[in-house]
C-alpha cells in the first residue's frame, strides 16, 4: 500500500473534504436518527450545539426530533454538502464554520453539547485539553458534554492491521496502527478509481483509557457523569463498542 502523499496541511483538514463522505457512506441519516433518540433516551436536552457536525447529518435529526441544535464544523466541503442534503431547510441559519478549539460562542450560553463519532483527540494532549476547556466555557454549570470515543481496549485487541473495500466505483484501503506514549490510532487511507489514486490521507485520533480521560475532564471543569459502552445506555467494559461518555461541567 502505497503511503499517502506527505502535506504539510493537518490530517483531519486533509480528510475531511469531498471524498470524506464517499468513503464512510454507511454512516448515513438512518442512522443519525437512531443515534439521537439514543441520546435523547440518555438525557440530551436544552440548548444544544453538535460540534464536528460534519455534513450535519446529527444536527438534521436533532431538529427534526424538536431540539434547539445548531452545527459547528471546519470543512466548508462538509458544511456545503449539509446545505444540498434533503431537509437542509430545517439546517438554515443553524450552521457555523469555526475551529473547535476557537468556538465563537458566548460563554455559559449552552445546555449541552454533542461531540460525536470520534471527533475528540485529533490533537497532541495540550490542545486536546484546550478543546475540553472551550467546551466547559461555553456550557452553562451542570451543563453536559457528550463525548463519542474510541474504545482504547478493544481498539488494541480488536485491531485489523490492514483492509480492503469498494464502494461504488472506488477502491478504499486503509492501514491501521496503534502507537504509544502517548496513545494515538493511526489510520492510512487510500483511494483509487480506475487503478487511479484519487484521494488519501492519514488520521490520527488520541486514545483514552477511561481513567485517563476522567482526569483530563477534571482539569478542563467538566466531571465524568455517566459512561455507556453504547448507544442503548448499556454498561461500559473493556469490550465495549464504544465509549460514550455524559460530562457535566462543574466549576
Amino acid at each position: 500500500m502505497q503511503e499517502p502523499d506527505p502535506t504539510t496541511r493537518p490530517w483531519w483538514q486533509q480528510a475531511f473534504g469531498a471524498r470524506y463522505l464517499d468513503v464512510y457512506a454507511h454512516r448515513d441519516d438512518a442512522s443519525a436518527r437512531a443515534e439521537v433518540a439514543a441520546l435523547i433516551a440518555l438525557g440530551l436536552r436544552g440548548r444544544l450545539l453538535d460540534l464536528c457536525c460534519g455534513n450535519a447529518r446529527h444536527t438534521r435529526a436533532m431538529r427534526s426530533a424538536g431540539l434547539d441544535a445548531f452545527g459547528l464544523d471546519w470543512s466548508p466541503e462538509l458544511l456545503g454538502r449539509a446545505l444540498r442534503a434533503e431537509g437542509a431547510e430545517r439546517l438554515v441559519g443553524r450552521l457555523v464554520r469555526a475551529d473547535m478549539r476557537e468556538l465563537p460562542l458566548r460563554a455559559n450560553s449552552l445546555d449541552a453539547l454533542t461531540c460525536l463519532f470520534n471527533s475528540f483527540g485529533y490533537f497532541d494532549d495540550e490542545q486536546n485539553l484546550h478543546v475540553l476547556g472551550e467546551m466547559r466555557r461555553v456550557l452553562r454549570r451542570d451543563g453536559i458534554a457528550w463525548l463519542d470515543l474510541m474504545n482504547a481496549a478493544r481498539v488494541r485487541d480488536g485491531l485489523v492491521a490492514s483492509s480492503e473495500r469498494t464502494v461504488g466505483s472506488l477502491r478504499v484501503l486503509e492501514r491501521r496502527r496503534v502507537d504509544e506514549r502517548p496513545s494515538r490510532v493511526r489510520k492510512d487511507v487510500l483511494i483509487l478509481e480506475e487503478q487511479v489514486v484519487v484521494g488519501g490521507w492519514t488520521e490520527s485520533v488520541r486514545l483514552y483509557e477511561p481513567d485517563e480521560l476522567a482526569r483530563t475532564l477534571q482539569h478542563a471543569g467538566l466531571a465524568v457523569e455517566r459512561v455507556c459502552g453504547d448507544w442503548d445506555g448499556r454498561e461500559f467494559n473493556s469490550g465495549a463498542q464504544r465509549m460514550l461518555v455524559a460530562a457535566r461541567a462543574v466549576t
